[in-house]
């Protein structure tokens, strides 16, 4: 073994031990200075946090991303896109209809309002106004023409939006398309039409009411 692996070793043995570090108690831990470790990080290859101010570091196998490209070590969150600004505009310019402050805050765990509106400012993403919220889409004016056009119009409507229906219909079976619609928009600044909802009951096949779907969808 050269001398140079064993403090890669001894690096690795640490991740293995806890998925995630910070580069001071790294250096604690090894009597290395802070650039060492992170010459030592870069020769393995890592992640650096989005959240917490990218303060955090794991290896580069150690997460297992989710669709969204996603990975999280209880509250710290990575991305394969890289820091929090990366992030956002990866996941809004690959959503089909944009997507609300909201809506990114509970995907990222993290508040990221203030960095949206930064991003908007400085012309790398777009937004209008949906209810009491905005909704972001892609800076690319093509890209972001096909998200409004999803949004507007009463088509499928994206994974997450239609999540949450189907979260108030189950807490309220009994409400109408337009009610639901209403309450969505009031609980977590959404912006959807009682047609869409309709749709989205259709494709379980169910052609009358909400109370018929829930028999359906979830028995007697």
């Amino acid at each position: 073994m050269s001398p140079q692996s064993l403090p890669n070793q001894n690096l690795v043995s640490l991740f293995s031990d806890q998925p995630c570090w910070q580069l001071e108690t790294l250096a604690e831990q090894l009597n290395y200075s802070i650039r060492t470790i992170q010459r030592f990080l870069s020769q393995l290859g890592y992640h650096r946090s989005f959240s917490h101010n990218g303060t955090w570091y794991t290896l580069r196998h150690v997460p297992t991303f989710n669709r969204d490209g996603l990975w999280f070590s209880n509250d710290i969150g990575f991305s394969k896109a890289g820091n929090l600004i990366n992030t956002l505009i990866r996941l809004i310019t690959s959503s089909q209809a944009g997507l609300t402050a909201e809506a990114l805050g509970e995907k990222l765990r993290c508040r990221c309002h203030s960095v949206l509106v930064q991003l908007y400012r400085q012309g790398r993403l777009q937004r209008e106004k949906a209810g009491r919220s905005f909704v972001y889409y892609a800076g690319d004016s093509h890209i972001a023409e096909t998200q409004r056009q999803a949004m507007q119009s009463p088509g499928p409507l994206p994974a997450e939006i239609a999540v949450l229906i189907l979260v108030e219909f189950i807490n309220n079976p009994e409400s109408s398309f337009e009610h639901l619609a209403l309450a969505l928009e009031k609980k977590s600044n959404v912006s959807v039409k009682a047609l869409q909802i309709k749709r989205l009951f259709e494709q379980y096949g169910v052609k009358k009411t909400p109370k018929t779907a829930a028999r359906k969808l979830y028995g007697p």
